[in-house]
């Protein structure tokens, strides 16, 4: 296998992304958090969209679909990365239009993502194969000892 992407849907699978996802967590981030995380994550129909190279994850995204009242079905994308040596490659556009596909093919009324306020590139990126910025994401805080600071 030299250029694939294949959609991760089952936790063993899932284990060949970790590497990758702890350049975005890179604290804390141990592979019993991310496989117990991963085992709750799955109840809302989430799996990963992973573009290997040679055997090797270099990018991958998460993705999950759901219903809200507005929209109807939904797929929502998240932890989208591309390892560093291998951006500007054309590689998160691969990546990025299979999953576009993919939420056609499963009727979804839109793709949505998260975007750091202070991450221009991918801002620029998401813009760039047609998302728009459409309201905000807000939070509250409950657990005093969670990073939200944006890493990579």
């Amino acid at each position: 296998m030299k250029n694939k992407i294949v959609v991760l849907d089952n936790l063993e699978d899932m284990k060949k992304s970790y590497a990758l996802l702890c350049k975005l967590y890179p604290y804390n981030f141990s592979m019993d958090d991310y496989m117990n995380l991963l085992g709750e994550m799955r109840s809302v129909h989430y799996r990963q969209v992973a573009f290997f190279h040679q055997e090797k994850v270099i990018a991958i995204a998460g993705i999950s679909t759901g219903t809200k009242l507005w929209c109807g079905k939904y797929m929502d994308m998240d932890n989208f990365i591309v390892q560093p040596e291998y951006r500007s490659q054309g590689i998160g556009d691969k990546l990025m239009n299979y999953i576009y596909d993919l939420s056609r093919e499963e009727n979804c009324s839109l793709l949505s993502c998260d975007v750091y306020n202070e991450n221009y590139n991918a801002q620029k990126f998401y813009m760039n194969h047609g998302f728009i910025p459409r309201g905000n994401h807000f939070i509250t805080i409950h657990d005093n000892n969670l990073d939200l600071a944006p890493h990579d």
